[in-house]
């Protein structure tokens, strides 16, 4: 078990772990529309579900001593979260999410940069993957510019709306038995 969390400064964000006092801010990020466009899924009906999420959050990051920051400005405005965390034992997950005021400006690649640093000095020997809804142009365009690449394109499991798409991205080569464990939910 890791005891030390990582909290990172970039030339224009602070990177901390989430804790419960940034569950307000983190709801209404989950929450926003806007924010979810692309995976309505995934956004956030309570502000209990916000809590769950960060309390996993924590719990990765005491397992793998890194996991998913929350971004702020200098001033502690809250720009999203980024960061990755070990999915299934077999592969780093890549993940980010800004609030539209912050879209356009290159901080997910901030984000994503030292999320990958930080993940290839932990556990190089696990593959970097990233999730994204097919349509999403705008974590596909941040997803390639750290390097990954398609690998996988399949039925986004458990998605109620059988059209739609989830593309699996990998910084190298996967192997079938991997793909199988990670788009198998």
């Amino acid at each position: 078990m890791v005891t030390s969390f990582r909290v990172v400064s970039t030339a224009r964000l602070a990177l901390t772990v989430p804790g419960e006092s940034d569950v307000p801010d983190l709801y209404e990020l989950y929450a926003d529309p806007q924010v979810w466009a692309a995976d309505p899924l995934a956004r956030h009906g309570s502000v209990e579900q916000t809590l769950g999420m960060v309390v996993r959050w924590r719990s990765g990051w005491a397992h793998d001593g890194l996991g998913m920051w929350v971004a702020r400005t200098p001033g502690g405005e809250l720009v999203g979260i980024g960061g990755c965390f070990v999915r299934y034992d077999v592969a780093w997950n890549l993940g980010y999410r800004l609030r539209p005021a912050f879209w356009g400006r290159g901080l997910a690649q901030e984000i994503v940069r030292e999320a990958v640093a930080a993940a290839a000095e932990l556990r190089p020997d696990l593959p970097m993957t990233a999730y994204l809804l097919e349509g999403n142009l705008r974590s596909q365009r941040a997803t390639e510019r750290a390097g990954l690449r398609p690998v996988w394109r399949g039925p986004d499991a458990g998605n109620p709306d059988p059209r739609a798409i989830r593309l699996l991205y990998a910084d190298r080569d996967l192997t079938a038995s991997e793909i199988a464990v990670l788009t198998d939910d």
